[in-house]
């Protein structure tokens, strides 16, 4: 009996792991090796408790791990989030950090609800269908604003402007004021960050960069002695305390904390809803499909089951206290690059970090809170680096306006006016360029023929083509040999179909796709995946 194809891909999906890799429990250790450190950062830059970062992770680990439908994928707390978790805390407390945490797990169960509504609909394909360039768009305003925020911390001062302009502005006093002996342990930290990944010792490979910082930062932090209240002079006088390190509960109970649903459907709450419902699940849903590909035994994830976990484990770590989670893509990367073989590996790293802060939560309060914004800046770096505008900017003039606009107005208000505005440009372009309005609801049309499955697109092979034609490859992905996309009688092929059809192309286990008709148009550049208009007969 041949197993059920899935329905996202039509690739047969993984048979179910009977056994436990030893792979597994070594990837396991090293991935909460790693996750640590950046879950008590993004937690503590989130206005949540730095417990509440690996609440999640252990939640995320084990119940993502035992219930999900990407068996390599890491689930946990991520930086794409901190925006809106730290804007909820924010908005909803109202000046009290502890109120706007209590509202913000309210918000998050019931975000985590509709998540899971999403799941059982079967809606996790939607992400697929996001243009590329408006979320690397976000991706960046979230790396900015984590900078903006985290430069202050590792300078030691607080700054006085709120919004990202202003706290970007407000840097150079930052640092003309800084704090010398805080400045030191996130400077050093730093340098290790954007160091060690060119060393080309074969150790750099194996032991994770956020390991040798805090290998580094914790005695540092001792030697200050940050753990008891004390000022010195160096460049003016300077104060050092307990402050400046990461703060634990006695115990796991004690940061057990619940919801506070008094304000749960006021406006702000129900924004905050749709921003965490939405971008989690676009989030999660690219992660997914970006591990799939880089999957050696290239197995097929049920997205679908996956956004059902990530919702389950979502309203778990809510009504306990924790961040949202997605499935995260660096820990997911690491994951694999340590020889992960299955789901085991995601509940070993969610055991792991809880044996972490139930046996020795003494190491983890000497943390110093400079090197875990160090990390999170260099995270933001990688977020928009100069490289992602370079990127975008090859790829074509229109998609570095939907870049820029996604990016400019994320900073200039909050995500999900950035995402709306990069998708209105996005349409505007479209419908300016000559797309006709029948092909915003498309009808792509498959034959198959001798293990042929031909998928003619009319009209316009733009985004919302991308889910019939999966829904197609579903239906008859797994009983061909070669797929077909033909666009012939399109007018218009835009970005998004092109880089998601590569995708696509990269999953199917037993068959090739290739595109027929494109010869016919003209490239807005020479990327592969740059937008293209029919020539003129």
């Amino acid at each position: 009996m041949h197993a059920r194809p899935d329905r996202t891909t039509g690739r047969p999906p993984a048979a179910p792991t009977r056994y436990f890799p030893k792979s597994d429990l070594k990837s396991g250790f090293l991935v909460a090796l790693i996750a640590l450190p950046l879950c008590l950062g993004i937690a503590v830059a989130s206005g949540f408790p730095p417990i509440a970062g690996v609440l999640t992770a252990i939640v995320g680990g084990i119940l993502g791990g035992l219930l999900g439908g990407a068996p390599l994928t890491i689930k946990g707390p991520a930086a794409g989030l901190i925006v809106i978790a730290v804007g909820a805390v924010h908005d909803l407390g109202q000046g009290d950090l502890v109120a706007g945490y209590r509202k913000a797990l309210a918000v998050g169960v019931v975000a985590a609800l509709v998540q899971v509504v999403f799941g059982l609909l079967r809606a996790a394909g939607i992400g697929v269908a996001m243009s590329p360039s408006v979320v690397h768009g976000m991706l960046a305003a979230i790396g900015v604003i984590i900078i903006a925020k985290q430069a202050h911390v590792v300078l030691g001062v607080k700054p006085k402007a709120e919004t990202p302009f202003g706290l970007l502005a407000e840097i150079p006093r930052s640092a003309s004021h800084a704090n010398p002996y805080i400045l030191l342990v996130g400077a050093i930290s730093l340098v290790l960050l954007f160091c060690l990944p060119l060393v080309r010792a074969r150790w750099s490979k194996v032991v994770p960069a956020p390991l040798i910082v805090l290998a580094v930062a914790i005695p540092i932090g001792l030697w200050l002695h940050l753990d008891r209240p004390h000022d010195y002079t160096f460049l003016g006088s300077h104060h050092l305390g307990p402050e400046y390190l990461v703060r634990l509960p006695g115990s796991l109970l004690d940061a057990v904390t619940f919801p506070d649903f008094s304000e749960v459907f006021g406006a702000t709450s129900i924004q905050y809803v749709v921003m965490f419902a939405l971008i989690g699940t676009i989030e999660s849903t690219l992660t997914v499909l970006a591990v799939d590909s880089l999957d050696p035994a290239r197995r097929t994830s049920d997205v679908n089951r996956d956004l059902l976990a990530v919702g389950v484990g979502n309203l778990t770590s809510a009504l306990i206290g924790g961040l949202p989670m997605i499935s995260e893509i660096v820990r997911s990367k690491a994951n694999l690059d340590s020889g992960a073989k299955s789901r085991w590996s995601n509940v070993c790293h969610g055991a792991i970090l809880l044996l972490f802060v139930a046996l020795i939560p003494g190491v983890v309060q000497t943390i110093p809170l400079a090197a875990l914004a160090a990390m999170l800046v260099y995270t933001g770096f990688r977020l928009a680096s100069p490289r992602e505008f370079r990127h975008v900017g090859q790829i074509g003039v229109d998609q570095l306006a939907l870049f820029l606009t996604t990016l400019l107005v994320t900073l200039a208000t909050d995500l999900l006016m950035g995402v709306a505005a990069g998708l209105v440009l996005k349409l505007v372009l479209h419908v300016a360029r000559g797309v006709p309005l029948p092909a915003f609801v498309p009808r792509p049309q498959a034959t198959v023929t001798d293990g042929v499955l031909r998928i003619r697109v009319p009209k316009a092979a733009i985004f919302p083509a991308l889910l019939p034609l999966r829904r197609l490859l579903a239906r008859h992905g797994a009983d061909v040999t070669e797929v077909v996309v033909d666009v012939r009688e399109a007018s218009f092929v835009d970005h998004t179909f092109l880089s998601r059809l590569d995708e696509l192309a990269r999953e199917l286990p037993h068959a090739t796709l290739t595109v027929e008709g494109l010869d016919e148009f003209e490239a807005a550049s020479a990327h592969p995946h740059a937008t293209r208009r029919r020539r003129s007969r």
